[in-house]
């Protein structure tokens, strides 16, 4: 038989990161592409200081978010499975379509499903790596040693430019789809007022209710 339940799910710094991240990824996407002279806001000299402070406090809030992941064992959401896996993406492809029951259950100690551990293992394993390191390898091509020499990298600015460019439209289009599937939820509204208030409306099988009392005493 299956039920409504209201149960806690974001946790208090989860819902600070992803918001904070979520603002600063599409603020570097317009200083950059004004950068790129695609756009003209800020005016070239203030996109680039912006660009690189932006820059710095992702880096910052990427630091605090690996340790958080560590320290209260959420890395394990991103443990990739196959199981389900196969069903999943039939789901979103048709399923949800026809008005089927979801195939994965979510709960506090299971947030993503098995596509979704995949798409975001790769978010932070890959393309979050490819822009962080190629941004600071720009940012710090050139530098000036003790003896007020400048010193070189000796990598083609080209090369790092081009891998910077292509990290960020893989960010770009991550965002766009992850905004299209939080419409994908029990409702239009509901994966998103999750993110905000930390709870969400989940139809769960009765055998598993106690999801919602687990997480009540850690809602760190």
């Amino acid at each position: 038989m299956m039920t409504t339940n209201r149960i806690y799910i974001y946790k208090r710094f989860e819902r600070f990161w992803h918001w904070t991240q979520a603002a600063l990824i599409i603020f570097l996407a317009i200083t950059g592409f004004e950068i790129h002279d695609s756009i003209h806001i800020f005016g070239f000299q203030k996109a680039v200081q912006f660009h690189n402070f932006a820059a710095i406090a992702l880096i910052i809030l990427i630091a605090f978010a690996i340790f958080w992941h560590l320290a209260f064992d959420e890395w394990k959401q991103y443990i990739p499975t196959q199981k389900k896996l196969v069903e999943q993406i039939k789901y979103y492809l048709f399923g949800m379509f026809k008005g089927e029951k979801h195939p994965t259950e979510k709960n506090a100690l299971q947030k993503l499903n098995p596509l979704q551990r995949l798409i975001y293992l790769g978010f932070k394993l890959f393309m979050v790596p490819v822009v962080v390191i190629s941004g600071l390898l720009y940012m710090f091509d050139k530098t000036i040693d003790a003896n007020g020499i400048v010193v070189s990298s000796g990598i083609k600015l080209e090369n790092i430019a081009v891998w910077h460019t292509f990290g960020a439209f893989l960010l770009i289009g991550f965002l766009i789809v992850h905004v299209y599937m939080t419409t994908t939820g029990h409702t239009y509204t509901s994966n998103i007022k999750a993110m905000f208030t930390g709870y969400e409306d989940v139809e769960t099988e009765e055998h598993v209710e106690k999801a919602s009392e687990e997480t009540e005493s850690n809602k760190i």
